[in-house]
């Protein structure tokens, strides 16, 4: 890997980690959603990263894909299990981060263990061309020995310039039909998720997280506004997620607009990911570079 491109990767994940940790400080009963994620985006900013993906914070049987929108009232509570998920990047070059924190509790100790030790297990294992299902079943194994189910359709990734999900799928149980393997070089995030559940998700209602899909068909959208603004999402959000509040934020009351772009196909918004069986959830995640024996864990 060019030595320029490495630093920007080094750079994004040590940028992403500090937000991370920032960011679990602030979660304590009455904090609301809405005040953490402001604060923990302004700290990537103020770091000199950008942001890859807006801060997902996914609390209790959410698994994933939550980010408050502009006007959110929710607020944590005792006994809450919170996933906080935090992206950057320099120039396009990503870093990927998550952490379990339990609101003033500590009931959920193991479970949060489970999905540490089993990123712990699969960081000490990864290397150039291992099999990915093998990870996932060391990973599975693991969070197994402390009585909990890995989740079996939520999966780490690849990562390229520009795009968070470029293909690589990294599972957390012994999925067989995964004949990926990673080479030098290579960007990948491991997150597994452990649950007291069922160990599988589906979806639910919208995120308030949007992407811009590809179209070369966007000037047949009838509605200005609509058009107008779907050019200045892919000028200003290019390839990455992006949140409701950042569009009110820029453009104004755009609601209407969002929901008419994803109902014609020009947006794709993130369905929240619930455990099927309203199982409790953790999560851990880092972001790794392969290199020739190992990996280099970015966001540390």
């Amino acid at each position: 890997m060019d030595e320029e491109i490495f630093e920007k990767y080094m750079r994004a994940g040590k940028i992403a980690s500090e937000a991370r940790n920032y960011g679990a400080e602030l979660i304590k009963p009455g904090v609301s959603y809405l005040d953490v994620a402001n604060k923990v985006e302004s700290k990537i900013r103020s770091l000199g990263a950008d942001i890859s993906f807006p801060v997902n914070i996914a609390v209790n049987n959410l698994a994933a894909h939550y980010s408050p929108r502009h006007d959110d009232k929710l607020a944590f509570k005792k006994n809450d299990l919170v996933k906080l998920d935090v992206g950057t990047h320099i120039d396009g070059y990503i870093a990927d981060t998550a952490v379990t924190i339990q609101v003033d509790t500590d009931k959920y100790d193991d479970l949060i263990k489970a999905s540490s030790e089993g990123l712990d297990k699969a960081i000490k294992n990864i290397k150039p061309g291992m099999k990915l299902s093998n990870i996932g079943k060391l990973v599975e194994e693991t969070i197994s020995s402390f009585g909990f189910r890995p989740i079996d359709n939520l999966t780490g990734h690849s990562l390229n310039k520009f795009v968070l999900h470029s293909g690589i799928s990294v599972p957390s149980v012994n999925d067989i039909t995964n004949i990926s393997k990673p080479k030098k070089d290579d960007v990948i995030a491991v997150e597994p998720f452990a649950t007291d559940g069922k160990g599988h998700v589906v979806s639910g209602e919208g995120s308030n997280i949007y992407i811009c899909n590809n179209s070369i068909k966007s000037r047949l959208i009838r509605d200005k506004r609509s058009r107008l603004l779907f050019h200045r999402f892919k000028k200003k959000f290019k390839t990455l997620p992006f949140a409701q509040r950042w569009v009110e934020e820029s453009f104004g009351n755009s609601d209407l607009t969002l929901r008419k772009l994803g109902y014609l196909g020009f947006l794709r918004h993130y369905p929240q990911l619930f455990e099927q069986k309203n199982g409790m959830v953790s999560q851990k995640e880092h972001t790794l570079i392969i290199t020739d024996d190992g990996c280099e864990v970015t966001t540390k």
